[in-house]
């Protein structure tokens, strides 16, 4: 067994093959993602882990954000939904975490956020709480369609009486066809988008690697709906979704999802997951409900570095600045996106 190192996952050519064989891993910890993150916002990456045989005995992943606007600190990791410590013990998770805040001392991060870790860390408060939802993929078809909720049901009905059209894609056509609409529903949220980099990275080291696609929805030729999918293994990760909100009564988002969950059984996946959402976001909530998903708690965990102590310090933006985000003109929004978004991780 080797000892816990730090190393730069995206200068380990196996890497992806160690997580294969370690229990827990999803496609957050790849080296393709770590490469969309360091490419797209020159974020630093540090990797705590413990090899063992084949795989990986534990594994904390890290990155720097960096930012004369928000600060420095350590994120496990930026701009991902849930990215849970792996070690067989707290003995080992304790050590992990020691590490982390010993080189969070040396780099003078003003604190180290776990975006997962309650097994082990049940007894902090958390900065934030959110909701995750998970679905069996692996009991077939007819299963899926009978688990879902008669509500979603006459949704999908509803969208292919009106004539609804899905397709999954791994075309570049596609993606931008989903980033423009990405842009009109971050500013109905009230939220800069990602900027442009970020998708074509997305593109170029992960879609094309066939470790994503995006399903959408079109009437009469016109993209309606476009959700983003990512995977590894057996998991398949719904991430982005974005609509016209002019079409939502034709429901073409839950045509999309129910055509990527087929896909994704027929592909011979496991389990799909529905990244994180905030508990006041009710709507959002029954939407992924509605797909017979199990429910879970993900949880965040800040360390300030200085107080030498979790904290409950949740990072959101204010209320008075979405509401100034959604009513700025699209090419604005998307300015600001480029500008902003990598200090946002």
């Amino acid at each position: 067994m080797d000892e816990l190192t730090l190393i730069n996952p995206v200068e380990q050519k196996n890497w992806n093959n160690l997580l294969l064989n370690t229990p827990g891993c999803s496609f957050f910890y790849t080296a393709v993602w770590a490469d969309v993150l360091i490419r797209s916002y020159n974020y630093q990456p540090f990797y705590f882990c413990q090899k063992q045989k084949n795989g990986l005995d534990c594994l904390l992943p890290i990155m720097e954000v960096a930012s004369p606007l928000t600060g420095k600190r350590g994120v496990c990791l930026p701009f991902t939904d849930f990215c849970e410590p792996l070690a067989v013990n707290k003995d080992q998770f304790q050590e992990l975490i020691g590490r982390a805040i010993e080189l969070g001392r040396k780099r003078n991060w003003k604190y180290l956020e776990i975006r997962g870790g309650e097994q082990y860390l049940a007894k902090e408060k958390p900065s934030q709480v959110f909701w995750g939802h998970e679905l069996d993929l692996s009991c077939g078809q007819q299963q899926l369609l009978s688990s879902l909720r008669a509500s979603t049901r006459r949704n999908i009905k509803k969208a292919q009486n009106e004539k609804v059209e899905v397709q999954i894609s791994n075309s570049p056509s596609a993606l931008q066809e989903f980033c423009r609409l990405n842009v009109l529903t971050r500013r109905e949220h009230g939220l800069p988008p990602q900027p442009d980099r970020f998708f074509q990275n997305l593109y170029d080291l992960v879609i094309t690697q066939n470790m994503g696609f995006v399903s959408t929805a079109y009437v009469s030729g016109q993209i309606i709906a476009a959700n983003v999918y990512l995977h590894f293994d057996k998991e398949v990760i719904y991430k982005y979704g974005a609509s016209d909100r002019q079409y939502q009564h034709l429901r073409a988002n839950n045509l999309v999802m129910w055509e990527a969950i087929k896909w994704s059984s027929n592909k011979g996946f496991q389990r799909m997951v529905f990244g994180r959402t905030e508990p006041e976001h009710q709507g959002l909530m029954q939407f992924k409900a509605g797909w017979g998903a199990k429910t879970y708690r993900i949880c965040y965990y800040k360390y300030d570095l200085k107080q030498k102590a979790f904290v409950s310090k949740p990072g959101s933006i204010h209320p008075v600045m979405n509401n100034m985000f959604s009513k700025l003109p699209l090419a604005v929004l998307q300015t600001l996106g480029r500008l902003l978004y990598r200090h946002m991780g």
